[in-house]
């Protein structure tokens, strides 16, 4: 069985993803946590998850470089300074980044890629995100990457074509936008809603999480996927076989 290492093992993903190993036939390798040396765990186990926090990833994708080691990143709120490492991380070990790993998601990706194709450029699209009240990154990173897709089944990218938020006298909507709307409150899981708004017409598509097993079970399972890959950037579609 692969033995796996989780960076965060004490947060709420961490714990779960502990927890969700023994059914998926994986083994907790140990962990670390905020202010402790991420070299040793990444020399013990066949690969790691990492969910922390931006500013520990440069650290923790040195030391799975180091060591040889692939690394699942589920961390959100990344910048492009930190996709640029994971770009350099990946020339020298397998790294899948995402910021959702659930199947549910997944699946909701390839609609709203396929529906942002097809519909084209005369449906407005608005992406609205909900988390619980701890939440500190907004859009969500699971917001950002249905962006992502709809932006591509319109070939652009959100760098083009992302609002977030509005307030204001912001002006009427630009054409081929995808706004984002972030709500906090609760404790609810992950709420995501992708709406296609066309002249007397709307549909809507959405992907609610009841339980952060969902996440952890997905975590592992691309984490399985992972050990024994060559160097690369993968993706959770990948993993899903979508």
């Amino acid at each position: 069985m692969n033995r796996i290492g989780i960076y965060g093992s004490l947060g709420r993903m961490g714990q779960a993803i502990v927890a969700a190993m023994p059914a998926l036939d994986a083994v907790h390798a140990g962990g670390v946590d905020a202010g402790e040396d991420p070299g040793p765990l990444a020399g013990q186990c066949d690969v790691l998850v990492d969910f922390t926090a931006p500013a520990a990833l440069d650290a923790h994708l040195a030391a799975a470089i180091a060591a040889g080691t692939p690394i699942v990143i589920g961390t959100t709120g990344l910048s492009p300074h930190h996709h640029d490492a994971i770009d350099e991380a990946a020339e020298r070990i397998a790294v899948l980044q995402t910021g959702n790993t659930s199947v549910g998601v997944g699946l909701l990706m390839a609609l709203v890629r396929d529906a942002a194709r097809k519909l084209g450029q005369e449906w407005d699209i608005e992406i609205v995100e909900m988390h619980h009240r701890d939440k500190v990154d907004a859009p969500s990173g699971t917001a950002l990457m249905l962006g992502e897709a709809a932006a591509a089944g319109r070939e652009t990218t959100i760098a083009e074509t992302g609002v977030q938020g509005r307030a204001g006298l912001v002006g009427a909507r630009a054409r081929g936008t995808i706004g984002f709307s972030s709500l906090r409150g609760g404790t609810v899981v992950g709420d995501h809603n992708v709406v296609f708004a066309g002249n007397g017409e709307r549909i809507e598509i959405g992907h609610y999480a009841q339980d952060r097993a969902i996440f952890a079970a997905g975590a592992v399972r691309a984490a399985l996927w992972l050990a024994g890959r060559a160097p690369g950037r993968y993706r959770m579609d990948q993993v899903l076989g979508l």
